[in-house]
């Protein structure tokens, strides 16, 4: 699958891939029609911690994660792995497990520890040379997965070392490379530019961060190869939780708003009760009896 998802991207035109968080998001996504899948570490912190994405994740967490998405959709996965978790044998567990968890692309940044949001202020970089070794090391420990290389450069460094840098982490074997945060048009149209003829270039699409939103069309018009929305579902869903909820406690019951919400048949419909009951019979010798 890992490349078979590459050969995709480089064949074009660009996939979206929404982020998810745990399965049932990643069910409904696969249910929706798209191509991939995002595990979004933001949107692990945001519902699992309820708290911003600033490394707070564990690698164990993160696996657990990947290794219940897979276990329940088919889509390729690609997987935030923030900065690898360590060093670069860090970053070879890190790509060996994740791999064998189900993982199609990894990606890793080059932020130092703790990470944070890529359209947030205050982030560090580590040296690029320190980068391209676990790059390296990436490469060396994946099977097939690819390893996208992202580089947090342009808010610590400048524009032109973020290409530089991202440069680098191609020449050290990254299969996707992710410039994250650029601040206009004309400066996505640069990445593409210096950098499009190398690898699938990914484009990160983050309400009220500092890249302009574009729709699919017009990123693969630009040339990016991959489009995220990392964190959209979960911003599409508080303000529905806050409505419900406000609605609730005005009410004392869910009735006002049950024409907003999915009823128990909807959601058994949507995770596949029928299915998971009608295979425990075929495996119950009783129902197999009954059934002759």
């Amino acid at each position: 699958m890992s490349r078979a998802f590459l050969q995709r991207l480089q064949a074009g035109p660009a996939v979206l891939a929404p982020g998810a968080y745990d399965a049932l998001s990643a069910l409904l996504i696969e249910q929706a029609g798209f191509e991939a899948v995002y595990i979004s570490g933001a949107s692990v912190a945001y519902t699992q911690l309820g708290r911003p994405d600033i490394g707070l994740v564990s690698f164990d967490h993160l696996a657990d994660v990947v290794a219940r998405i897979r276990e329940r959709v088919a889509l390729p996965i690609i997987v935030d792995a923030d900065t690898g978790f360590g060093n670069a044998l860090n970053v070879q567990r890190t790509v060996r497990v994740l791999e064998r968890f189900g993982a199609t692309a990894i990606q890793i940044e080059d932020q130092d520890f703790p990470k944070r949001c890529g359209h947030l202020a205050g982030k560090k970089l580590i040296p690029a040379e320190e980068m391209v070794g676990k790059i390296r090391a990436a490469c060396d420990a994946r099977n097939e997965a690819s390893i996208i290389a992202r580089t947090d450069a342009i808010a610590v460094e400048g524009f032109e070392a973020a290409l530089e840098r991202a440069s680098a982490y191609v020449e050290a074997g990254a299969d996707i490379v992710f410039v994250e945060a650029p601040r206009s048009v004309e400066e996505m149209r640069r990445v593409v530019e210096v950098l499009g003829v190398r690898a699938p270039l990914v484009a990160n699409m983050v309400e009220g961060g500092v890249t302009p939103i574009l729709s699919l069309n017009e990123l693969d018009d630009l040339g990016f190869r991959l489009a995220i929305s990392p964190g959209a579902m979960v911003r599409a869903i508080i303000p529905q939780m806050e409505s419900f909820l406000a609605s609730l406690i005005a009410h004392g019951a869910t009735k006002p708003f049950a024409d907003r919400m999915t009823d128990l048949a909807g959601v058994n419909q949507r995770i596949g009760l029928d299915e998971m009951v009608a295979l425990g019979a075929a495996y119950d010798p009783k129902s197999r009896r009954a059934a002759e």
